[in-house]
């Protein structure tokens, strides 16, 4: 069509306005390079500069510390972090607990009638992580410490040599 087309028969139209620019576009890029370019520019440059030494703000890990009877006498500190790495420990074993209790609930709920047989490496789980756990916290009460925890295996260990 381009080719056959017939310039005395479709003539251009004639322009009855000027061309004057869009004002929206006119802003639009007048935003963009007095107000993004220089914002995006700074922030690439902060970036590139912070990814050298990447820190990862989620998962943190604590360094492990000395245990309280590995503290020296008088040494506050190393109570106070043994207590807080104590407290550390009990939260990951309640999770551990809650975690292997969902997945027996999991699989009761998804095995119906069948749960005793399909389900029974969960129970068997739950049960020697319950103990455990029972074993290391039972006992303490809600106020139990790190000391109290190291008084009560140490006494569980008198009785076991006996």
């Amino acid at each position: 069509m381009a080719e056959g087309r017939d310039r005395d028969v479709y003539t251009e139209p004639s322009p009855r306005t000027p061309a004057v620019p869009n004002p929206v576009t006119f802003f639009q890029a007048f935003f963009s390079y007095v107000v993004d370019a220089p914002v995006t520019f700074v922030r690439e440059w902060i970036e590139s500069r912070q990814a050298k030494n990447k820190f990862y703000y989620y998962h943190q890990k604590f360094p492990r510390v000395p245990d309280l009877s590995e503290c020296m006498e008088g040494d506050h500190l190393c109570f106070f972090e043994a207590e807080a790495q104590w407290r550390r420990d009990r939260m990951v074993d309640q999770q551990i607990v809650e975690i292997v209790r969902e997945r027996l609930g999991a699989c009761k709920q998804r095995e119906g009638p069948n749960q005793f047989q399909n389900c029974a490496k969960e129970i068997e789980q739950l049960a020697q992580v319950t103990k455990a756990y029972q074993d290391r916290y039972g006992d303490l009460g809600v106020h139990g410490n790190a000391r109290t925890c190291l008084m009560k295996q140490k006494h569980r260990m008198i009785e076991e040599r006996k």
